[in-house]
């Protein structure tokens, strides 16, 4: 059985060999068993928190033997990550070592730790709200500039202060209203609508602000799908190779060389791409290419953003308006590509909107750019950049303040809140009594709660810390 109260262990640092490697011990009797094996000039046991040692780590069976030389770092509770006690030994960062350390504390006493424990241990134990402790995974898994200033606005308590704010609101006017009822002499109800209209708009106003705001927060920290598309040989490979910084894609002068959907991450003035670089979309008799263009076209259901390669140093081909009328009808906005500007190009972008534009059925098309870039030179991926910020952030990621939502479970819950409030202002509109406003203010309230973990079920925090990687 897994007890909360066990004395914990895991390697606390990543796969591989490093020059050092943390094996981290957590619990009641932590500073007790990394004493047992840790041979210094003086006991573990009798340091004070936050002192380190030098020392030997030595198998228990044979106190002769040596693991490895390692300093130990003794932290006591509840000043400490999991506000248990807790020690770290910092060895050499073989992979060998530290399991065999690890099997060794094991035998001491230690059990292994499950993903995500240590962080769970400081929820429990009151360090960090929810919140924060979900932070700590976005942290180590932001794999851009604006996705980590998000996370660590987060681990900051940024959302948790927000949400805060929230309930407070809503619990004092619950609160009110059940002293009203129970003590009108004191409290008064009259033109209590009145009152309670503009908290429910200003409540409103900022979850809903919040929920809005969640879509950005999952591009931040999964990046925006982006369909690379054109006709074959315009450059779409040598445009995902500059996006990536290297030769990731083979390119060369032979139309249909890419066959295949080729999916890579590139971080673009800050803003994470998963870039599809797709088969050149045109009829083809060679069977493989046919299915290459087959799985682009699907691509482009799925894209978030599309990127439409022009080579602007020829003029527009059949091939190019046969390819317009495919994206027409997508949903995702389109930036124009005007590739190959370092060459004397005898193409204007007037032109290809204006052709565009014509081969929508519907007028749907949603040009959102036309930017002239070179895939040779790298002139224009500023600005390809730019527009990319400024069409899905609206040019606010430099304002690392921002509180972005970077989990689902925080939408669901800010909706079922909204949800809430908007009974509240269904029953202020019929008129119905004010004790029926409390059923709901009181499910805002708890929906919110949600969030920070202060209503939440036990089984969900399990399945929440279970997602976390070994050792955190």
């Amino acid at each position: 059985m897994i007890s909360e109260k066990d004395t914990i262990c895991a390697i606390a640092t990543g796969t591989g060999s490093a020059g050092i490697g943390i094996v981290r011990i957590s619990g009641p009797d932590a500073v007790g068993i990394a004493d047992r094996m840790f041979r210094g000039m003086r006991r573990l046991t009798e340091l004070k928190s936050y002192t380190a040692a030098f020392g030997k780590l030595v198998r228990l069976a044979d106190t002769e033997e040596v693991l490895d030389e390692a300093i130990a770092l003794v932290m006591r509770g509840p000043h400490s990550y999991t506000t248990e006690d807790v020690v770290e030994f910092s060895c050499h960062g073989g992979m060998l070592v530290l399991r065999r350390v690890l099997d060794e504390l094991v035998q001491a006493g230690a059990r292994l730790a499950e993903p995500g424990e240590f962080t769970k241990r400081a929820y429990l134990g009151g360090r960090i709200d929810l919140t924060e402790a979900e932070a700590v995974m976005d942290v180590i898994a932001a794999e851009n500039e604006h996705a980590l200033n998000a996370s660590l606005n987060q681990l900051r308590g940024g959302l948790r202060d927000e949400v805060s704010a929230l309930r407070e609101k809503l619990l004092y006017e619950t609160a009110y209203i059940e002293s009203a009822l129970d003590d009108p002499e004191n409290y008064s109800l009259d033109a209590y609508e009145d009152r309670i209209r503009p908290v429910l708009t200003e409540e409103g106003e900022r979850i809903s602000r919040l929920i809005a705001d969640a879509e950005e927060g999952r591009m931040l920290r999964q990046g925006i799908r982006t369909a690379i598309v054109g006709r074959p040989n315009a450059g779409k490979s040598s445009i995902l190779n500059l996006l990536l910084g290297e030769d990731r894609a083979i390119v060369t002068e032979i139309a249909g060389t890419t066959r295949d959907i080729l999916e890579e991450k590139a971080v673009l003035g800050g803003v994470q791409l998963v870039l599809i670089d797709t088969a050149g979309i045109r009829e083809t008799e060679d069977a493989v290419e046919r299915i290459g263009v087959e799985r682009a076209r699907a691509a482009l259901d799925t894209a978030e953003l599309i990127l439409l390669v022009i080579d602007a140093a020829e003029r527009l081909t059949e091939e190019d308006r046969e390819l317009f009328r495919n994206i027409s009808g997508t949903e995702a906005p389109i930036l124009v590509l005007l590739n190959k500007n370092d060459l004397d190009t005898v193409i204007t972008a007037s032109e290809v909107e204006g052709q565009l534009r014509a081969s929508a059925e519907q007028d749907a098309v949603r040009i959102a750019g036309v930017i002239e870039i070179s895939a040779a030179t790298g002139e224009g991926k500023d600005t390809l950049a730019g527009a990319v910020q400024e069409l899905f952030f609206k040019g606010m990621l430099s304002d690392s303040q921002e509180q972005y939502l970077l989990n689902t479970r925080h939408k669901e819950a800010l909706r079922d809140a909204l949800d809430a409030l908007h009974r509240v202002v269904d029953s202020v509109d019929a008129g119905v009594g004010e004790d029926f406003y409390t059923i709901d203010l009181l499910a805002a309230y708890e929906a919110l709660g949600r969030i920070t973990g202060e209503t939440l079920e036990d089984d969900l925090a399990d399945k929440i810390f279970a997602e976390f990687c070994m050792g955190k």
